[in-house]
């Protein structure tokens, strides 16, 4: 399983969707992949790639042994496309089945992805609903509705709703506006260091 985002900063939401995954699709990997620089959002601010690199891996810590950062968007630098990760992950682990975990929020966007078609000739997918976000399958060659993941690409999943209406704006903006008060939904030892190391002020 591959679960990438900024994770800025990785909560709990993103702890949920890993559990979500690993309870519901026999996974015996799940990768975390920060992007160095998402191409389809506006640069939110906050620490740079590698705190945010260090930031997850603390949020892992103790959390569940198939789980993993992947470091590969951020040392290969510059936007993260996720077609640019499934290539470089298929040609170092060419016998690898790999499976994209995410949000029902970012199910409309697909067809706006990068070379979306080769996305699903590399990986299936599988998708949490997310309040105020349906399930809806986009248009996108190659990408069909499945009721279980077969392991071969191009599969489309669901997956139980991860019931935590977290995201990292609001946690970003709380942190930012109530220095002194500790937001819900962050990892104690994510926490510890972000007050440490005086990040998102």
């Amino acid at each position: 399983g591959l679960l990438g985002g900024a994770f800025n900063p990785p909560h709990e939401g993103h702890l949920k969707l890993a559990r979500l995954a690993l309870d519901h699709l026999d996974l015996d990997e799940l990768r975390f992949v920060p992007t160095a620089l998402s191409p389809h959002k506006p640069d939110p601010g906050g620490p740079g790639p590698e705190v945010r690199l260090r930031l997850l891996a603390e949020a892992l810590a103790g959390f569940d042994p198939r789980c993993s950062v992947e470091p590969l968007e951020v040392q290969r630098g510059g936007a993260s496309y996720t077609v640019d990760t499934l290539e470089a992950l298929a040609g170092r682990e060419p016998h690898q089945s790999w499976i994209l975990i995410m949000g029902s929020d970012q199910l409309p966007g697909l067809p706006a992805w990068r070379r979306p078609e080769r996305i699903f000739e590399l990986a299936s997918a599988a998708v949490a609903l997310r309040p105020g976000s349906p399930f809806l399958a986009p248009e996108v060659p190659g990408l069909h509705r499945a009721a279980v993941w077969s392991g071969d690409p191009g599969e489309l999943v669901a997956l139980p709703a991860t019931e935590l209406d977290l995201a990292s704006s609001q946690l970003r903006t709380c942190l930012q506006a109530s220095p002194d008060e500790d937001p819900e939904g962050l990892p104690p030892q994510v926490l510890g260091t972000i007050r440490t190391e005086n990040l998102y002020r």
